[in-house]
């Protein structure tokens, strides 16, 4: 099983941007084979809709550090760790913008981007951004179609309906070819089928400590990956390349020893063999998150 953190991005993590740096290679040290990012841009005041579908937003997003800098941090602070996104929120960014961030993050880091992509659901993050929230969907399948362009083809061009590429000269490509293997979370069913028609693996999640007695339950991985793989079928694709990449995502009453417990349970109980933990809600300073690295990677490979 590879195991993988969060970089210090949101949150109480996010007031000490100096450290990344030192995170991201004592984590590495520490025997950590992943380092992650989100994608959140906003923290709204009165929001229309609230984080998980309830009415407000966490403490945890009222401070939030840029996901491209941090892994441009992260891959010139390691030699090892895979650099992920779970998710970038793809439809706020022009295809261009978004080849440009990521081809150069593969590059720096000579091959070990992990882009994982979504369409969010904050309206007022997309009023930020000038694109029409109902257009997520259409817009992301058009910057998967755009990315493929611009990673393959040299002159690359792209014309859709809502975002274009003119024939532009693309001389650099990622270091992995043809491209970097893509990502796709959502547990909607447009979501999932889009993963099944087009992702090379699908984001699961599990919530350690969100309820009493909170015990692992293989089901809350199996049954949606099940799905997807049927869609995958469906599709006329092979479900059995789909990979699986769960985001072990703790409350702020998740301890380490349950999120041992989720690793170990999707490692002995279903198809996952990567699995990482988003120290947002578990961790206040660098020292505690690097510590939490070091218990994490201890119990679940000691067992």
């Amino acid at each position: 099983m590879r195991i993988g953190f969060t970089l210090p991005q949101m949150g109480a993590l996010a007031h000490f941007p100096r450290d990344v740096a030192r995170f991201a290679r004592q984590a590495e040290e520490l025997g950590a084979d992943s380092l992650w990012v989100g994608d959140r841009l906003l923290a709204p005041v009165s929001p229309t809709v609230g984080y998980g579908g309830g009415s407000t937003i966490p403490a945890a997003f009222h401070a939030l550090l840029d996901p491209f800098a941090l892994l441009t941090i992260a891959a010139t602070a390691t030699e090892r760790a895979l650099l992920g996104t779970n998710v970038l929120n793809a439809p706020w960014y022009p295809p261009a913008l978004l080849a440009r961030s990521l081809t150069t993050i593969d590059l720096v880091s000579g091959g070990r981007l992990l882009p994982g992509f979504g369409v969010g659901w904050s309206p007022e993050e997309y009023a930020a951004v000038g694109v029409p929230m109902k257009e997520r969907g259409a817009r992301l399948d058009e910057c998967l179609d755009a990315l493929d362009v611009y990673w393959s083809d040299n002159p690359a061009e792209y014309h859709g309906a809502h975002w274009t590429i003119p024939a532009t000269y693309a001389d650099l490509k990622p270091v992995q070819r043809p491209r970097p293997p893509v990502y796709l979370g959502g547990y909607s069913p447009a979501a999932m089928r889009r993963a099944a028609r087009r992702a090379d693996g699908w984001l699961p999640v599990v919530r350690p400590g969100s309820a009493a007695g909170w015990a692992f339950d293989a089901a809350q991985i199996n049954v949606p990956a099940d799905e997807v793989r049927r869609l995958t079928a469906e599709e006329g694709r092979d479900p059995a390349g789909l990979g699986l990449i769960l985001r072990v995502y703790p409350t702020e009453e998740g301890t380490v020893e349950q999120v041992a417990e989720a690793i170990a349970g999707a490692e002995r109980e279903t198809a996952v063999d990567h699995a990482f933990v988003d120290l947002m809600e578990i961790a206040t300073d660098i020292d505690q998150a690097l510590d939490i690295v070091g218990r994490v990677l201890e119990l679940s490979r000691g067992r």
